[in-house]
């Protein structure tokens, strides 16, 4: 390969645009897949801001002064990789390998790149996420380091998206630059606003930030924007390039019907010869950052946890959760707070109160809430968002794919379950923990004692992937001692002899309700096994498997609806143990819920203790 150091500037922009968009279909079309048009309309707007404007040391990618290029528009991979073989990182002989079984080079970029920090392709996430690693960078770390994203004119209309105009133009993010690629086509036809170039400025000025409209394909006039678009003035910037799709190939610019589909060989042959591709193997060399330090963090401290004494009244979970959270971050500078404006409820007032200056209020916006949960991840920050487990439901493709981009963030959703009362069924999560189980990879924990939720919540700060907690509403008993451990995984046994006849498994608020169903039965010489399974995901399968040796009956208790939560847990448990099946009856809400006391609620849905009696009662 050469470089093209000696060559005049916009020179090197024409002949790394041309070359973006050779590679881009050779490699599509040795893939026989993919999206070569999408990738060709932004090419020019890549090549200026690679050679000219992106800071980046592609041998240390966890740098920390890197500028990070986050591709919304995830679908343009072929784009992205072809930058990367451009700036020396892959070689064309790995280029080809995309969309192949094994390849890094995946249909839309994720982190098994070192150089791509989030994982895209479901629109609409990039800019928000990127939203998350400028707060770090502004507030965090303040380093000078650069956001660009680019965006497609289809992902516009997602909500999350203006979520994210709302809160970096609320934060002043001045260190993020969108690049929005509007070239009017879209998967089936033309966008909705098509190239009103002026419409996307309007919006991005109603939300306060630095609009700049360009032709997409004019060096000059992407260079005037990213020149403007890098001075701090309080403002994001939204470069709003008119682009044509498929640029650079005259059977393909603005046609209809191409969006992700490769070409042929015939075709391919006839789309090269049109960018001379002879002149198309150049190595471009990439500005590597200033060499600054992060702002310098406060040293570690030893964890004190709060301490909640036996037969001292009791406690919520959700305000163990908020005291934890507080302790943890006087012990450990790396972590942050989020909240959607619920933080007096889900108790994380407490940490905003003690660390204003690593809490950040998401408002009601809780795809915001974990995307820049996941941005921060980015700059491996220690992300501890928290919001009602409801409205978590509304976040949960942001939650999908941050398991996929190998994020590290932290989940609490607080008033899970009918317990919560008479606020009524749309504050009720019936579905979380179904929800969080499914995601890959993650760990699920439903805390039943303050001092259990204390222990949970320093565990959640050592675990990677998603961690979720769901805590309650109610103050509950204080059951466990203050230097009870609890880790992920484990189970607590809290009544058990030689005689029990049956195993409840329980947690959080039904655990409650066991043990005085326990009491009950006891008085009427019937002994129980209660079981605090409070590690959803992994659940202690070795205690689950002896319970259901020595007792043959298991009845599993739980405040959710009866699909994906901890009943269907333990039942997967005897789906890969050897040996018979033990029975198991499932106690979990079957109808729709309405307004009431908790009492009331949980004798409704038949989680009572009242119901666990008459269950054990029915299997003896």
């Amino acid at each position: 390969m050469t470089t093209t150091q000696t060559q005049p500037q916009v020179q090197q922009w024409t002949n790394l645009a041309q070359q973006l968009r050779v590679d881009s279909i050779r490699c599509t079309t040795a893939a026989g897949s993919g999206h070569p048009t999408s990738s060709m309309s932004a090419a020019d707007l890549m090549a200026v801001l690679m050679i000219s404007y992106l800071h980046y040391d592609f041998d240390t990618p966890k740098l920390p002064n890197n500028d990070h290029l986050i591709f919304s528009k995830g679908h343009a991979s072929p784009l992205l990789y072809s930058m990367y073989k451009a700036a020396g990182a892959i070689s064309d002989e790995e280029l080809m390998t995309l969309r192949k079984f094994g390849s890094r080079l995946e249909g839309h970029p994720t982190p098994a790149l070192p150089w791509v920090d989030v994982a895209t392709g479901s629109l609409g996430q990039g800019l928000p996420i990127g939203v998350g690693v400028a707060l770090s960078g502004k507030y965090l770390d303040k380093l000078p380091y650069h956001i660009w994203v680019l965006l497609g004119d289809s992902e516009m209309a997602e909500g999350s998206q203006w979520e994210a105009f709302d809160h970096a133009s609320h934060y002043k993010l001045d260190n993020l630059v969108g690049i929005l690629d509007c070239n009017r086509l879209g998967q089936r036809g033309e966008t909705e606003l098509g190239w009103n170039t002026e419409a996307y400025a309007a919006r991005a000025k109603a939300f306060g930030w630095n609009a700049i409209i360009v032709d997409g394909h004019n060096y000059d006039e992407i260079n005037k924007a990213y020149a403007q678009a890098i001075q701090p003035n309080g403002s994001p910037t939204l470069i709003i390039a008119k682009t044509i799709k498929g640029k650079g190939v005259s059977f393909l610019e603005n046609v209809n019907g191409w969006h992700g589909k490769a070409l042929s060989k015939e075709q391919e042959a006839k789309a090269l010869d049109e960018l001379h591709p002879n002149v198309r193997s150049m190595t471009f060399p990439v500005q590597k950052p200033e060499n600054k330090q992060p702002a310098p963090l406060p040293e570690k401290k030893p964890l004190e946890l709060p301490r909640y004494e036996l037969n001292g009244g009791a406690v919520a979970t959700r305000k163990a959760y908020g005291d934890a959270l507080k302790a943890l971050g006087a012990a450990d500078p790396e972590v942050v707070g989020l909240d959607g404006e619920v933080s007096n409820s889900t108790y994380t007032e407490e940490f905003a109160k003690t660390y204003p200056d690593r809490y950040f209020e998401q408002y009601i916006a809780e795809q915001q809430m974990i995307a820049a949960a996941v941005g921060m991840s980015v700059r491996e920050k220690k992300p501890f968002a928290s919001t009602f487990a409801a409205f978590l439901s509304r976040a949960y493709d942001f939650i999908r794919m941050a398991a996929i981009s190998r994020a590290n963030i932290r989940l609490c959703g607080s008033h899970a379950g009918v317990s919560i009362g008479e606020d009524g069924p749309s504050q009720m999560a019936l579905e979380d923990l179904a929800m969080l189980r499914a995601v890959y990879g993650s760990t699920v924990l439903y805390p039943s004692d303050p001092n259990q939720t204390a222990q949970l919540v320093a565990e959640m700060a050592q675990h990677d992937g998603i961690v979720y907690l769901r805590t309650t509403r109610e103050k509950t008993p204080v059951l466990y001692g203050t230097d009870e451990k609890f880790e992920v995984g484990g189970s607590k046994v809290i009544h058990q002899s030689a005689q029990d006849k049956v195993t409840v498994v329980a947690a959080g608020i039904t655990l409650h309700e066991a043990l005085q169903a326990y009491d009950q039965l006891k008085d009427q010489h019937v002994l129980i096994r209660v079981i605090d399974a409070y590690s959803v995901k992994p659940i202690d399968a070795e205690t689950l498997i002896t319970a259901a040796q020595e007792t043959g009956k298991l009845i599993v208790v739980e405040d959710h609806w009866p699909e994906g939560g901890l009943g269907d847990a333990v039942l997967e448990v005897f789906t890969e143990a050897d040996g018979p099946l033990p029975q198991v009856v499932k106690l979990a809400v079957q109808s729709m819920p309405g307004s009431g006391t908790p009492a009331e609620l949980l004798e409704e849905a038949g989680i009572s203790a009242h119901h666990i009696v008459q269950a054990v009662r029915a299997l003896l």
